[in-house]
């Protein structure tokens, strides 16, 4: 019996403008049958989706969206790379299928024509005919068809309109593909040549027609593929330079580059492709290109200008016939909008009623999924007190373990829910005009406006927040987003606020009761998140982030309905991650934190003195020296250390520590308790009180500050791939928190004694 070998799976890759609506479209072709990861050794998402048409297995790689390919940011050098074929680990592209704005075809057809120099077979998907149409823009697709020389399929992806005629281009690429690729050992290889029929100046691949050749004996012409015309002087450079390379890759029994990456290479001045690939060769390589960009520069052809210039060339020939445009745009729906939600005035005080809507809404839906996972860990751990033994084995799953789940879960519906509003405001083209309204206000701390929306998420929490500065392309402005999003402040330090401003802080009222001291200390500690927060970002963007600012370009797109696919997808792909990446840690650092409080265990020992004598207590009591000066003994630094994993985790830690925990009681009862034991804490061995208002205070300023969120430092983790940056987050923000508590207390402490001689 012979058995066949299995199909290949055939690799296409996605690319696209940003707001083309790539990533509706990447859900209308795979569904969800789509994973999510991290490309190896770097921090740009990547998203793979599978799909069968024919029986033929096809893979769809969703690339960053990009406008060119002379690759300035992080994730379009990963698009860059996986088009040149450079991340063997990813695998091989076999073909691209290119989605453009109808709208905007002449700006989407500048990175179409790089895309089709590469070589490799190509669709064209034209989306958002409709738009267009709106405006007034009649194409003629056929002839564009001609034109290009590959196939073209009209979509509105976010109606799953043409998806079937599109998954039939791919079927008949892939086709085509493996005819070709049975033949390739009887056919010569490719090379280029002038075309004679049509007398243009352009090289091309063989293997195409030329649109002006008379007869079948012509040799053909790149006008079909899109090969821009660039200057003869240019392409002399190429050939002389690939010959160069060519001849050294021989020396050095290395693959030869190909010509589609000398191009690049040449035409990318100072980009990340060149600095990624003159990183990985001999410094001659880098002396030959600027040498030949320079006699380019003398001959009249400045790069990268000349590679504008004629790709727009390129682009208007194309489209002359093509494209048939109104005389005058008349105003859309969308502009209209605009006029409204764009305004200095008007649009930002639409925009703050959003966004309140936005987060109280997220505080209400989230609350009954939070109260019924709380209630369902609390059912679990009593099922498992009740039907266990008591040993080292129930308190690992009850104190260690299911604490630990407790803590993951209590995070993901706000999760869910955020990313749910945030994928609904960004699909309907709303998210951008939230950028650009905010942007004057951002770059004066030295960012741009796309930072402002994953600051203003991190108020309901910084892991959200920190997963939406993804947006950002500079890789500075989104480092620095990332580093200052923790000093936000997010609802696990409310539990700390209210439990020590109502113990320490008077209810004096002000201006008829409109105001109060209880309600404008937590107002100050919200504005002091705030103010760290900017404080610290033009710090890093004048220091270890130094660069200027990149002016902010954002296109705004049409306004249109969302798919209510894409947002689902995507609040279930978020929710995933998090589960996958920042649970995992979380749930690893709870059962460590049980460990340090659990032994040494003496089953004979009082609660006082077990967490006492525990790794825990005993590193409390080492640590008391250090947390003296700002007015904690060993029982609050024991609970702060406790709490790394998160904030909210010290009020049990100081409830386990002072017997609160104990008795049951209804919540008033529980409050004063916990407010006449908190006054009664004294100094070991003494009759002093530990709590005061200084003390009480400093706390505060502490957990406004410091980086004791788990959860924050493994997404931190996740997002920048590196250990570096949580632990840089984690010491700076301690270290900031440690010097505002001491500052506090101690200048706290001498107004009270001051106040207390006069």
């Amino acid at each position: 019996m012979t058995l066949s070998a299995p199909t290949r799976t055939f690799t296409v890759a996605l690319v696209g403008n940003p707001n083309t609506g790539k990533s509706t479209l990447f859900s209308g072709l795979v569904g969800v049958h789509q994973r999510v990861g991290n490309y190896p050794g770097v921090t740009v998402e990547k998203k793979t989706g599978q799909m069968e048409i024919d029986g033929r297995p096809f893979e769809i790689i969703d690339l960053p969206g990009l406008y060119s390919l002379a690759a300035r940011s992080r994730d379009e050098m990963v698009a860059v790379d996986l088009l040149l074929g450079r991340r063997s680990e990813v695998g091989v592209v076999d073909a691209v299928l290119c989605l453009v704005d109808a709208s905007n075809l002449e700006r989407n057809l500048y990175l179409v024509s790089q895309v089709l120099e590469l070589g490799l077979p190509a669709v064209l998907a034209i989306n958002m005919l409709d738009v267009a149409e709106r405006h007034g823009v009649r194409i003629n697709l056929e002839k564009l068809r001609q034109r290009l020389g590959v196939p073209i399929v009209a979509v509105q992806a976010n109606r799953r309109i043409g998806l079937t005629q599109l998954r039939a281009a791919l079927a008949s690429v892939e086709a085509q593909s493996r005819v070709a690729a049975s033949t390739t050992a009887n056919r010569e290889p490719a090379k280029e040549m002038p075309c004679r029929a049509c007398r243009c100046d352009m090289t091309f691949l063989t293997g195409k027609r030329c649109s002006g050749a008379a007869s079948g004996d012509e040799e053909p012409c790149a006008q079909p593929l899109g090969r821009t015309p660039l200057p003869e002087a240019f392409e002399h450079e190429v050939t002389s330079l690939e010959s160069e390379l060519v001849a050294e890759s021989r020396l050095s029994n290395a693959d030869p580059p190909p010509r589609c990456l000398v191009r690049r290479l040449l035409l990318d001045r100072s980009g990340c492709l060149q600095r990624a690939l003159l990183a990985e060769a001999d410094t001659r390589w880098a002396n030959r290109i600027e040498a030949a960009q320079a006699r380019l520069a003398a001959a009249g052809y400045s790069v990268p200008s000349v590679e504008t210039t004629a790709r727009y060339d390129w682009a208007r020939r194309v489209l002359d016939g093509v494209v048939v445009e109104p005389r005058s745009y008349r105003a859309t729906t969308s502009d209209r909008i605009d006029r409204v939600l764009t305004h200095r005035v008007w649009g930002t005080a639409i925009f703050a009623v959003v966004m309140v809507t936005v987060f109280q809404s997220v505080f209400v839906w989230a609350r009954p999924a939070t109260q019924w996972i709380q209630s369902l860990t609390t059912a679990a751990s009593d099922y498992l007190t009740v039907h266990m033994a008591e040993g080292a084995w129930r308190s690992l799953l009850v104190d260690g373990a299911l604490t630990g789940v407790g803590a993951i879960l209590a995070f993901l519906p706000q999760i869910v829910i955020l990313f749910g509003f945030l994928a609904l405001l960004e699909d309907c083209g709303y998210m951008a005009r939230a950028a650009f309204l905010m942007d004057r206000l951002m770059v004066r701390v030295g960012l741009s406006g796309k930072s402002f929306i994953p600051l203003l998420s991190s108020f309901g929490c910084a892991v959200p927040g920190i997963m939406a500065a993804r947006v950002i392309e500079d890789e500075r402005d989104r480092l620095t987003t990332i580093l200052i999003a923790p000093l936000v402040t997010c609802p696990a330090r409310l539990q700390v606020y209210a439990l020590l401003i109502a113990a320490f802080i008077p209810t004096q009222a002000y201006l008829g009761g409109l105001l109060n001291l209880q309600g404008l200390t937590l107002a100050g500690l919200y504005v002091l998140g705030i103010l760290a927060a900017v404080l610290c970002a033009m710090l890093f963007k004048r220091t270890i982030l130094r660069g200027r600012t990149p002016p902010f370009m954002m296109e705004l797109p049409s306004y249109k309905w969302p798919s209510p696919q894409t947002v689902l997808l995507r609040m279930a792909e978020r929710g995933c991650i998090f589960l996958r990446t920042a649970g995992t840690l979380i749930l690893g650092v709870s059962i460590l934190i049980w460990a340090a409080l659990y032994f040494p265990h003496d089953p004979t020992a009082t609660h006082q003195e077990q967490q006492r004598d525990s790794c825990l207590g005993r590193a409390g009591r080492i640590i008391e020296p250090a947390v003296r000066p700002l007015g904690w003994d060993w029982r609050i630094g024991c609970a702060v250390i406790g709490s790394l994993p998160a904030r909210e985790l010290v009020v049990a830690n100081l409830g386990v520590m002072y017997h609160l925990n104990d008795e049951q009681s209804d919540s008033d009862t529980q409050n004063a308790r916990w407010h006449e034991k908190l006054h009664a804490v004294t100094w070991d061995g003494t009759d002093r009180r530990v709590y005061s208002v200084p003390v009480a205070l400093g706390i505060m300023v502490f957990f406004a500050l410091c980086a004791q969120c788990m959860p924050t430092l493994a997404v931190i983790r996740r997002e920048t791939n590196s250990w570096r940056w949580p632990a840089f987050t984690f010491a700076y923000m301690t270290g900031l928190a440690y010097v505002a508590a001491l500052v506090t207390y101690q200048v706290g402490t001498w107004v009270g004694n001051v106040w207390c001689v006069g």
